[in-house]
């Protein structure tokens, strides 16, 4: 019996919670990327990153003006306040990159073939997390490591027509995989409210200069659309920042496959998209160093 029951059982519990939100996150998140796509047709990817942000700050920042009321966030020391606003300004500069690629990306090929190529973010996340942050990478998730990559190649196939609109979408995901692994290197500073709040007023002021240069006037229709993709973009960046104050990178990275599930589903029934069969073997690879990685033991930190 552990010595301490109720810190084990504190932290099963906490892991569960983190598990629920993150699978939430991942599976309403493909109807922004499908609202996304819609729009793409009408307006650049930066400018649909810069509306998405602003969408989500409105839905946001009064639920962190309240919060901030009744809690004050914590002072730091200069040199510690510095360190966390940087950690904050690359962390951003990661998602907002990973966002604008996916947005180029889904914009030219189908949802789930950019997603399969996009998968290779929680692979990624584990290598990086183990270099950054000190989590354990034994055989297993070496070796996760290595499929993962083996089955990006079969998603991008290079050579092929696609593979330059793919490598796209390949981008996105080592974008995405940095700003999970920086999410859980600073998650346990603010809330998760204070937290967004900072990530879209950053996102918003680094996506501007491009947001005015490809500017288009949306319509009635498409400003609808944008809140709602502000909307859905607000609930799982909220549930993603929680899930990661209550469990690992390893842990929590495998359940971005969920969002196949939607991608795939959104994608034929609104676009008639499908993945090609060598696509879905890909995908299968990679979906599977994932798995491995989540069932893998957990390890104390080296």
């Amino acid at each position: 019996m552990s010595p301490f029951p109720d810190q084990a059982h504190s932290k099963r519990r906490d892991e569960a919670i983190g598990l629920l939100l993150m699978a939430t996150a991942m599976l309403i998140i493909p109807s922004s990327d499908a609202i996304a796509k819609y729009l793409s047709g009408a307006h650049s990817p930066a400018f649909l990153s810069w509306v998405r942000y602003i969408a989500a700050l409105g839905f946001i920042l009064p639920v962190a003006l309240i919060q901030r009321g009744r809690a004050p966030e914590p002072a730091h020391a200069p040199a510690s306040r510095a360190r966390y606003w940087l950690a904050q300004v690359v962390r951003t500069a990661f998602l907002v990159a990973a966002m604008t690629l996916y947005f180029v990306a889904i914009a030219r090929i189908p949802l789930a073939d950019a997603l399969g190529a996009y998968f290779i973010a929680p692979i990624a996340a584990t290598l990086l997390a183990a270099i950054a942050l000190r989590e354990r990478l034994d055989r297993r998730k070496l070796s996760a490591v290595v499929l993962g990559f083996v089955g990006a190649i079969l998603v991008v196939r290079p050579g092929t027509e696609t593979s330059a609109d793919t490598l796209i979408a390949l981008a996105s995901g080592f974008c995405m995989a940095c700003y999970l692994v920086l999410t859980r290197a600073t998650a346990q500073g603010r809330s998760p409210v204070s937290t967004l709040t900072i990530q879209l007023v950053l996102g918003i002021l680094m996506l501007m200069p491009f947001a005015v240069l490809q500017w288009t006037m949306p319509t009635r229709e498409g400003l609808l659309l944008i809140l709602l993709m502000g909307l859905v973009s607000t609930l799982s960046n909220l549930m993603t920042i929680s899930a990661f104050r209550l469990a690992s990178v390893a842990t929590l990275s495998p359940l971005v496959y969920l969002e196949l599930i939607g991608a795939t589903a959104l994608g034929f029934a609104l676009f008639g998209d499908l993945p090609s069969p060598i696509t879905w073997a890909g995908i299968a690879v990679i979906v599977a160093a994932g798995l491995i990685v989540a069932t893998a033991p957990p390890g104390a930190r080296r």
